[in-house]
């Protein structure tokens, strides 16, 4: 069986290279939908640094993806189930680090071919079933889902009991996501919602206090915080978290940024605060985002605001439509229908 793959080569530049997949142990699934990431927007650009180009590339882009099964060797999955694949793949056991932070784990679309192929051969431990009634253009982007679970899972593990009220910083995809979790696993906790852009936060109808970065109360003190901006404003805004946080209390860092960030080490040490870096997810992480969508039906509808465009792709041609429809939009995912 041969199975087009659509790398790119080079910024801006998408190959076909053809592959055999392996049917005699691996499931092959058919992508049905994919979303795009910031990352790979960030490889489509070339808007990483040259080293870094020059190791990864060629490759398939794309990490977020829900699928059809197409063949099970083991017969594990009936022909027809909807799964999400787990782009990161383990190649060593550990006690002790998850899977997703270990040095020596391969994740799709970034330095291993993506989901942007006909069909994708990968092990039955890397997929994940889909419960009925969601709406498959939102589990596209499950993965993404996933960090924020992944991040709420840490935040669990290293915060204190005291949960009165939580803030989230970054009113973007992530920080909606990241939210809409908190909201399921914190019913009753205060959560407030800091951004920058009036329209977007209006979309945190769940949350129970919005305010805009520059009209912070001078008062208002938070016992946790998340942030979620990435690039240079995670500066200011983890200035702002250390400036209305209670003592003790845990900061979960999620936004990605290329450059150093300055902090104000001095408040950290006398505030005594927790902290942590979140980054990717497990297949654990991807069981207990199925279980919270399933649980919470208002969570899927909610996220039913992140589907943006959604780009047909029949052609090369209809993939760069969609990383070109991608470039502009700074809320909402641009969500790929495979009909290749």
């Amino acid at each position: 069986m041969i199975n087009q793959v659509y790398r790119l080569v080079a910024p801006g530049m998408i190959d076909v290279a053809c592959t055999e997949p392996d049917l005699s142990k691996s499931v092959l699934i058919r992508p049905v939908y994919m979303s795009i990431c910031k990352a790979d927007q960030r490889y489509y650009l070339g808007n990483r640094s040259k080293e870094a180009l020059k190791a990864k590339l060629p490759m398939a882009l794309i990490h977020e993806c829900v699928a059809r099964v197409i063949y099970d060797p083991a017969g594990n999955f009936k022909k027809g189930e909807i799964v999400v694949p787990v782009p990161n793949t383990p190649t060593e056991d550990d006690d002790v680090i998850a899977e997703n932070y270990r040095l020596t784990s391969h994740f799709c679309s970034s330095g291993w071919d993506g989901f942007l192929r006909d069909y994708v051969d990968i092990d039955a431990g890397r997929l994940v079933r889909v419960p009925d009634g969601i709406d498959l253009k939102v589990a596209s982007f499950a993965e993404l889902i996933s960090v924020a679970v992944h991040a709420v899972s840490r935040f669990e593990k290293f915060s204190h009991s005291r949960k009165n009220s939580i803030g989230v910083w970054g009113d973007g995809n992530v920080g909606f996501i990241t939210a809409l979790i908190l909201r399921a696993v914190y019913p009753d906790t205060k959560l407030c919602i800091f951004g920058t852009v009036p329209e977007k936060l209006s979309y945190f109808a769940f949350a129970d206090e919005t305010y805009h970065v520059d009209h912070i109360p001078a008062g208002l003190m938070i016992d946790h915080a998340f942030e979620c901006v990435g690039g240079e404003a995670s500066r200011y805004a983890i200035a702002q978290i250390i400036d209305h946080i209670n003592p003790e209390g845990s900061v979960g860092l999620m936004g990605v940024s290329e450059n150093f960030i300055g902090i104000n080490t001095r408040m950290v040490l006398e505030r005594g605060l927790n902290l942590f870096g979140s980054s990717r997810s497990g297949v654990a992480d991807f069981e207990r985002t199925m279980e919270i969508l399933s649980k919470n039906p208002q969570i899927p509808a909610y996220l039913e605001n992140l589907v943006g465009e959604v780009v047909e792709v029949k052609t090369i041609s209809d993939i760069h439509k969609a990383f070109a429809s991608d470039i502009s939009r700074s809320f909402g995912k641009t969500v790929l229908k495979w009909e290749k």
